[in-house]
């Protein structure tokens, strides 16, 4: 393995990383290539289609279909970071990535996540407020709340994942360089190190506790309000109305931390290496669609745009 001598710390850094695709499915990774393709497609054409939506359509212009826009973005952002260099490795075999290159990818892979949770969670708090005190909805969710939540989410990434770098940083790789996966995760790079690896492995747990546990609590606890609040409406059809407006959300974060959790449960298989391939590339595709169909305003929109153009 060729590796590189940080002289000012004495750490062995390989050149490169070798990435093996899905352990036991080598002969047929070409085909497993198609879903991964067609997935990657319909997210990046869905969240831009939905981006485009909220920003021409200004009765869209309300907190709950601008904390979406954040949500597409993110999910374009994610697809565009993992799946150009998958699809590289299932078709051409180029699995060779550089390491500066991988410590970037994984940068990127755990920030997009943790800015994801963060805003589910703030798509949580705008549903409480407009569920348990309608009247006070605009007022509370101002533009100038709509961006500070937004900065927050970004500053939130950024401080609980640099930490990642340096921990990596310090590693000496003194052996093998290769990961099997398909992109480059935090925990399968740590493991080829030949040191103690118990500070990084700390660290996740914290960074795990503060970002999606914390939030997964906290979207919890505004859902025992939320159902508080709608099972005190006067009507059946006005309770079925208000948890109406929530089940998108209920679906997008249903499909975006039960699959994460899972995947870590699953990890130390060969098989889970594909499922935590499907989680990075299955709820940005399916998001937009999710949202398009169950949000009666953006359904109505794409109608009768495409009425209009005469489809």
């Amino acid at each position: 393995m060729s590796a590189v001598v940080d002289n000012t710390n004495h750490t062995f850094h390989p050149t490169v990383f070798i990435l093996k695709a899905i352990p036991g499915l080598e002969k047929i990774q070409f085909w497993n290539s198609m879903p991964f393709c067609i997935m990657y497609m319909m997210s990046l054409g869905g969240n831009s289609l939905l981006i485009i939506l909220i920003w021409m359509e200004q009765s869209l212009h309300e907190p709950m279909y601008l904390f979406l826009a954040m949500l597409a973005m993110s999910d374009i952002l994610l697809s565009n970071i993992i799946m150009p260099k998958m699809l590289a490795l299932f078709w051409f075999q180029a699995g060779s990535i550089s390491f500066q290159a991988c410590i970037t990818q994984m940068f990127f892979v755990i920030f997009i996540f943790i800015t994801e949770s963060t805003v589910l969670l703030a798509m949580a708090f705008d549903r409480y407020v407009a569920i348990c005190f309608p009247l006070r909805y605009t007022v509370i969710l101002t533009p100038s709340v709509i961006g500070k939540i937004a900065g927050f989410s970004v500053v939130r990434g950024l401080v609980m994942t640099s930490p990642f770098v340096f921990l990596v940083e310090r590693l000496p790789f003194c052996g093998n360089n290769i990961i099997f996966d398909t992109y480059c995760e935090m925990s399968k790079i740590s493991k080829l190190a030949c040191a103690d690896i118990t500070a990084n492995s700390i660290y996740t747990l914290v960074v795990s506790f503060l970002s999606t546990g914390l939030d997964v609590l906290l979207v919890s606890i505004s859902y025992v309000f939320i159902l508080q609040a709608v099972f005190r409406l006067p009507s059946r059809d006005a309770q079925l109305k208000a948890l109406g407006t929530c089940s998108s959300h209920v679906c997008v974060i249903l499909m975006f931390y039960l699959p994460a959790y899972l995947t870590v449960t699953v990890s130390h298989f060969d098989y889970g290496v594909l499922l935590s391939n499907l989680y990075v590339v299955v709820p940005p595709a399916l998001n937009p669609i999710i949202y398009g169909v169950r949000t009666k305003q953006i359904r109505g929109f794409v109608t009768s745009r495409l009425s209009w153009l005469g489809l």
